[in-house]
């Protein structure tokens, strides 16, 4: 993640990966075999370890821990956002990605749904709407772009979704 962070994806290669593994050039080889063997590794993992930041205790429902921990996972961790972000723009010139890329999305969106579900908030396009605004302001904090603080943003959103939770 941190050499398509850093470098982009076009130089994502094996030799690029040895030193940030810090294993020899073939083990990294035998290891994932393909070069698209390891960027579908890398986007599991980034899942795995992004998807904490919708929730701090899943399937309760509650709203006021909706996205508690989302600014410090990215701030801890930017190279997975500007990772995924990367290979999401890939995409649109190597549809071979296409699946890959679109795995971590549905696991976002699925997870959230959840949440949004056990909240009383049954509606797919509610929890498609949030998770766009979600993704817009975490590429936001990933890329420094935004004045006003991600944590206020949020604070609202969680104020709109406990509104629509409230009138039923």
């Amino acid at each position: 993640m941190r050499v398509v962070s850093d470098a982009g994806l076009r130089n994502l290669t094996y030799r690029a990966v040895t030193p940030e593994a810090r294993v020899t050039h073939g083990l990294v080889t035998r290891h994932f075999g393909t070069r698209e063997a390891s960027i579908a590794a890398a986007l599991r993992y980034s899942l795995d370890n992004s998807i904490s930041g919708i929730t701090s205790e899943p399937g309760l429902g509650r709203i006021e821990l909706l996205f508690r921990e989302l600014p410090q996972l990215v701030a801890d961790s930017p190279e997975t956002q500007v990772f995924q972000y990367e290979l999401t723009l890939e995409v649109r010139r190597t549809a071979g990605l296409r699946e890959d890329v679109h795995e971590p999305y549905r696991g976002y969106r699925e997870a959230l749904r959840l949440e949004l579900d056990a909240a009383g908030l049954k509606n797919d396009a509610l929890a498609h709407l949030v998770f766009a605004a979600l993704d817009g302001l975490v590429f936001q904090q990933t890329c420094q772009v935004n004045d006003v603080p991600i944590e206020a943003a949020l604070d609202e959103l969680r104020k709109i979704l406990t509104l629509l939770q409230e009138r039923g």
